[in-house]
């Protein structure tokens, strides 16, 4: 009996596996597992390819706990877009994999801004470069890393490493090939995109594209004996995590809007129409001719991990929820005169320029570890509502916008980017709408759903946030004094 879907999730530290019901789309187990990260240099974060495939594999494995994995009719994956994960002629990794978090090629993106490329790629790609960016990131390659990039034979994304170590075969899908060098209007490879970043010689080691539900291989032997899987299971392509999250919470139609509130900012539309701006990203959707505009920045709970992990390590030690003391000490603030944070701890939003850090500003002796932490989830919470704005002016919003990432996980929190935003918001059923909506497209891949429309319908809404007149009053005050702050730095975050 083949009842179940198996979706994979491959974000920037866990990577999560989820089955889900192959008639309901409903989530029946959660497994995962943590994958080391290092930053050998300022700018730098990486990780071993061959522990990202490790890790894959003892998520599977625990998903799998006392189930049969003969049951799984069929496999999706999704992962963290950007970035870079190079391997050689025999499918072996040719470096570390450089992730989205990664701002080491900041000095290509200034130069493609000087030179007029940015602005060049913009009509044509759907996007202007950034630091994590693939053009950006092999460009740098190609600048310091020759030898390297003389032995790469493919230039991955981090879920078809994964689909590669379940199948043996090499492929990517729409989602992730529209991150540098894909026409805009035809979501198809563009030699002039190449041309333009003076990449030319990169084109053929870019992966073939196929559908995010078409079956782009099954699971091996080898592969089976490491997770259990059933050999010859198929495997869909898949997806970038941000799409596949978008299915899982159901916001799939032109005009839905999700969020995540994650290790990335994600703030995106779906749309039925190409509309270029530099503050967002135009990248193909999970269906041809549709486009999901993405406003995006590394610039979300990932702060408030950091300072769980570098200022309250002993609060955390040995608690089965390391994070469970911050809920009780932002209670406990309730001081009118909190700092203000600015969350670009690994990057900002494009508008704010490449430079931009991350700060507590009105800082006073008084304020306690509970202010600085509702601070925190204030900045946090401006930081996205910087980018649904820029998405607003362009993009109707239809109703509320669906909500997930670690954020999501806090009514608290919930409410007060409801507020900063000026939005309603849903929270979904489920641990991981981004390993559940891999699941679905396996789902559509095998005719188990219909379409898009009919797996987005699985969705369950369990919380709604409205915004509430008092807190909308507030932080729109927030704002004004973020935007300043931001504004008063700019020139001091270019010459530091």
């Amino acid at each position: 009996m083949t009842d179940l879907l198996l979706g994979i999730d491959a974000g920037q530290t866990v990577t999560k596996a989820v089955l889900v019901a192959a008639d309901t789309g409903r989530e029946i187990a959660v497994g995962q597992a943590r994958v080391p990260v290092s930053t050998p240099h300022p700018r730098w974060v990486e990780r071993d390819l061959d522990q990202v495939w490790d890790g894959c594999v003892r998520a599977i494995r625990a998903v799998l706990t006392g189930i049969d994995g003969g049951r799984i009719a069929a496999i999706g994956l999704c992962g963290h877009n950007d970035g870079c994960y190079p391997v050689d002629e025999h499918l072996r990794p040719v470096r570390p994999a450089i992730l989205a978090m990664d701002s080491r090629a900041h000095e290509q993106v200034r130069g493609y801004q000087d030179s007029g490329v940015a602005a060049a790629a913009l009509p044509l790609t759907g996007q202007s470069p950034f630091a994590a960016s693939p053009a950006a990131v092999q460009a740098w390659l190609l600048a310091n890393e020759p030898e390297a990039m003389a032995r790469t034979r493919w230039l991955l994304f981090c879920k078809d490493w994964l689909r590669l170590g379940l199948t043996g075969e090499v492929a990517t899908d729409p989602t992730e090939a529209s991150a540098s060098f894909t026409d805009v209007r035809t979501q198809r490879y563009s030699p002039a995109a190449f041309e333009l970043y003076g990449l030319s010689g990169l084109a053929g080691k870019q992966p073939p594209i196929l559908g995010s539900t078409e079956i782009a291989g099954r699971v091996t032997a080898t592969a089976a004996g490491l997770t259990g899987l059933r050999a010859g299971t198929p495997v869909v392509t898949g997806a970038h995590d941000v799409d596949a999250g978008a299915l899982g919470m159901g916001a799939v139609t032109p005009g839905a809007a999700s969020i995540v509130m994650g290790t990335f900012s994600i703030n995106q539309v779906v749309t039925e129409q190409v509309r270029l701006d530099h503050r967002w990203q135009a990248r193909a959707f999970l269906a041809p001719g549709r486009w999901l505009a993405m406003s995006t920045s590394p610039a979300s709970s990932s702060n408030l991990e950091w300072f769980v992990r570098t200022l309250c390590p002993e609060a955390a030690a040995g608690s089965a929820d390391p994070f469970g003391f911050v809920a009780a000490e932002i209670a406990a603030s309730t001081r009118p005169d909190l700092p203000l944070y600015l969350p670009f701890l690994f990057g900002a939003p494009v508008e704010h320029g490449p430079a931009a850090s991350a700060g507590f500003l009105g800082l006073r002796g008084w304020h306690t570890r509970g202010d600085l932490l509702r601070a925190l989830c204030e900045g946090v919470a401006l930081n996205h509502r910087t980018h649904l704005s820029a998405l607003r002016s362009a993009f109707p919003i239809t109703g509320a916008a669906r909500l997930s990432g670690g954020g999501a996980r806090s009514p608290a929190w919930s409410q007060l980017l409801a507020d900063a935003a000026e939005l309603p918001l849903e929270v979904t059923a489920g641990a991981e709408p981004g390993a559940r909506g891999a699941a679905l497209l396996a789902g559509i891949g095998l005719g188990r759903f219909a379409g898009l429309t009919e797996a987005a319908a699985t969705a369950e809404v369990v919380r709604a946030h409205q915004p509430e007149a008092a807190g909308v009053a507030r932080m729109t005050a927030r704002a004004a004094e973020y935007r300043m702050a931001v504004e008063s730095l700019r020139d001091w975050w270019q010459s530091a």
